[in-house]
């Protein structure tokens, strides 16, 4: 975890994984890199927001793999979820619902689906496909912690590889340019 500015209440905080996902930020917002996965990205959010102050809003952006074809660009997120938590089969065997989806922005937006796990094969990506159009590996965390802090949340995506078995090259290949497309969204639209 690593924050790059000071947190204040009358500004957002922008929230990313890695470094390679800010490196085209111009803002002079403050920035959060979590580190990949839930965990990380959970931790770190809500270790900043038990410190205090509370940012006027989180903004999670980063890089996620398009689960449908021809799926390209920069998505700010309707619905996320987690994919690698059965939710169903807990509330069968606790009668407890656990990690339902989490209503983030407009209902018609696409969905993210999250999970622990880079997505590069094709079987997956088609399973997943069904319930979202976008997965990446921190959005869920960083919104469950926004939200059960009482904190406003966006998720921004961009769209970096296709999840198949090339996703891992093309990422690398196209980090540089998401960054840039991310940073150019934040430019646009992300006012204090």
């Amino acid at each position: 975890m690593e924050i790059i500015g000071t947190v204040t209440a009358n500004q957002p905080l922008l929230v990313m994984a890695v470094h390679l996902e800010a490196e085209a930020l111009a803002s002079d917002l403050p920035v959060l890199l979590t580190g990949m996965g839930k965990v990380n990205a959970a931790l770190a959010v809500a270790t900043v927001l038990a410190r205090g102050p509370h940012p006027s809003e989180i903004i999670n952006l980063g890089t996620a793999g398009g689960l449908r074809p021809g799926l390209t660009g920069t998505h700010t997120i309707g619905t996320v979820l987690q994919h690698d938590l059965d939710s169903d089969a807990l509330l069968r065997i606790t009668g407890i619902l656990t990690g339902p989806p989490l209503l983030v922005g407009d209902p018609d937006g696409p969905t993210l689906a999250t999970g622990d796990s880079f997505i590069a094969d094709e079987v997956t990506r088609d399973r997943l496909a069904v319930h979202a159009s976008l997965v990446d590996m921190e959005g869920y965390a960083v919104a469950a912690a926004a939200q059960a802090a009482g904190v406003p949340v966006r998720l921004v995506k961009h769209v970096s590889d296709d999840a198949s078995e090339q996703a891992g090259r093309t990422w690398q290949q196209s980090v540089a340019e998401c960054a840039k497309s991310l940073a150019a969204w934040v430019a646009e639209n992300v006012h204090r």
